[in-house]
């Protein structure tokens, strides 16, 4: 697996030729401003119950610390350890929260494709870390290179897909102790999006971050003066933060970089089977990190993840989409908001392929994502089999859905201003014309809503007399479009003959240490 899996990439701006018509006419790159009022199940006394009982798992229960620096950071720092147990005091966390932005922006290496985190701010991320990938063609199978590479192409392509985050898929052809070399050199050369770095081991966590640098062209001073990459770390519910995933993200806090913190629990398994008991021990496993992070360096940009679902209790599967999630997702926004942390959730579904149930499960997931003032909506584009599938169908249908999400966010809609009510066309039309033909429609009807690419809305007959596709087989035929017509961003050749270069040099030296 050596210099043959470097590829290099030529080609204009832009992410399709500008010599042939685009595969779809999509949104340009904005990402929403969310307008609308978070909905808030909690009244006051309950977000203080939720906030009470976290800090009595911080405080009586303490936390598994399963890293002897971050310990003893938190030791000198004057937390209660005892063998990997800390307990932290509640005066203590509000005191360190205090450091954190609540808002904050990534800079890429194309500044015009920074992201701000926190506030009314939302942005989208593709899927990530799937070990398996799945079309209707060639049906489900394990991830490899050349379909990471794929997905990396729609991430990029995308307008409503802001950031890079992790593999698409997990390409197991390549070793493990190379695979970040390889995946992070196509994700660096193939998008110009905000990208990610797994927590999961010194050596990776080094690389990623001197690659992204390479990638930028900036020296290291100027490179770390600004948040320019992220990491995103899960606790191991319950009550529970793990070695490498800290190492990582106490790495990205020495250097100012932005620290997601994500605790992955599931009610009745990894949490109590009550919502607000499993939110609330959510909160207290990530309070836990981001104030490690805090006292390292007061002010590290952080944001608190949310992942709490519900089990299905006839199987143990998890279950994504549901009310239950809705809800916990909603309620974790409160608490969000009350410690004035931005937020990270995701878009989820359980369902095995592209079909109904996974697009009303992952309406469920992005449109409490909206509800709950989310920042940061992870897996928002590709998600099956509750995390093991990337599907390429499923990615095009979810883009779908985030243009409607975007476009639903547009101010326009919402125009009280005389050109939008209007009046003097309604004074024109009377009550025997139309508005087909107004000069009000007439100036505005190009842009006066939302166009889909990939619903259609004609009647059956042309439905029918076109092929009577359904919305996976149409997104089946999108995707291969845009692969087709996709070209990467541009990069200076001297930048890409050295992140090439580092690649080379790492992998000639072995890549990570791994226990295979």
């Amino acid at each position: 697996m050596g210099d043959r899996l470097i590829r290099r990439h030529g080609g204009r701006a832009g992410n399709a030729r500008r010599d042939s018509p685009r595969t779809i006419a999509q949104m340009p790159w904005a990402p929403p401003i969310n307008i609308d009022r978070p909905t808030e199940p909690l009244d006051e006394g309950g977000v203080a119950a939720i906030h009470d009982c976290a800090m009595r798992i911080l405080e009586e229960l303490g936390i598994e610390f399963l890293n002897d620096t971050a310990r003893e950071i938190l030791r000198k720092a004057g937390c209660t350890v005892n063998g990997d147990n800390v307990r932290i005091g509640r005066d203590f966390v509000m005191a360190h929260l205090a450091h954190a932005p609540a808002e904050f922006t990534i800079t890429p290496r194309n500044p015009d494709h920074a992201i701000t985190l926190g506030g009314k701010n939302m942005v989208f991320v593709n899927v990530s870390s799937p070990p398996n990938a799945m079309d209707l063609d060639r049906g489900r199978r394990v991830g490899d290179f050349e379909t990471f590479r794929d997905f990396m192409k729609l991430t990029q392509y995308f307008n409503c897909i802001h950031v890079a985050g992790g593999y698409p898929v997990e390409p197991v052809d390549i070793h493990a102790s190379v695979r970040h070399l390889h995946c992070l050199y196509e994700k660096l050369t193939l998008t110009d999006k905000v990208v990610h770095a797994y927590s999961l081991g010194t050596e990776r966590v080094e690389d990623v971050l001197e690659m992204a640098r390479i990638a930028s062209g900036l020296p290291a001073e100027e490179f770390f003066a600004k948040p320019r990459l992220y990491t995103n770390i899960n606790s191991s519910s319950p009550l529970k933060h793990d070695w490498p995933m800290l190492d990582g993200a106490m790495r990205f806090a020495r250097r100012g970089q932005p620290v997601i913190v994500t605790p992955f629990t599931l009610a009745g398994a990894m949490a109590p089977v009550t919502m607000a008991g499993a939110v609330a021990q959510s909160v207290a496993e990530g309070l836990a990190a981001i104030v490690l992070l805090q006292i390292i360096n007061p002010g590290t940009p952080v944001v608190l993840g949310t992942f709490t679902s519900n089990v299905d209790m006839r199987t143990g599967a998890p279950a994504f989409g549901t009310p239950e999630y809705m809800r916990a997702t909603q309620m974790t926004g409160q608490m969000a908001r009350f410690y004035g942390i931005p937020l990270r959730a995701s878009n989820a579904c359980a369902s095995n392929a592209p079909d109904a149930q996974a697009m009303w499960e992952s309406m469920n997931s992005l449109w409490s994502a909206v509800q709950s003032g989310v920042n940061i909506v992870y897996h928002a584009a590709g998600w099956l089999e509750g995390g093991l599938i990337a599907s390429y169908e499923k990615f095009v249908m979810d883009c779908e859905v985030l243009q409607q999400i975007q476009r639903y966010m547009q101010p326009i809609i919402t125009d009280t201003s005389a050109s939008g009510l209007a009046f003097d066309a309604m004074t024109e039309v009377g009550s025997n014309g139309h508005f087909f033909g107004a000069a009000h429609t007439q100036e505005r009807y190009e842009s006066a809503f939302y166009a889909p690419f990939l619903s259609d809305w004609r009647n059956f007959e042309a439905w029918e007399a076109d092929g009577s596709k359904d919305a996976a087989q149409r997104a089946n035929g999108i995707w291969k479009k845009i692969l087709a017509e996709f070209q990467p961003p541009p990069m200076d050749e001297a930048v890409r003959e050295e992140l090439a270069a580092f690649v080379a040099r790492r992998v000639a030296e072995g890549g990570a240490p791994t226990d295979f």
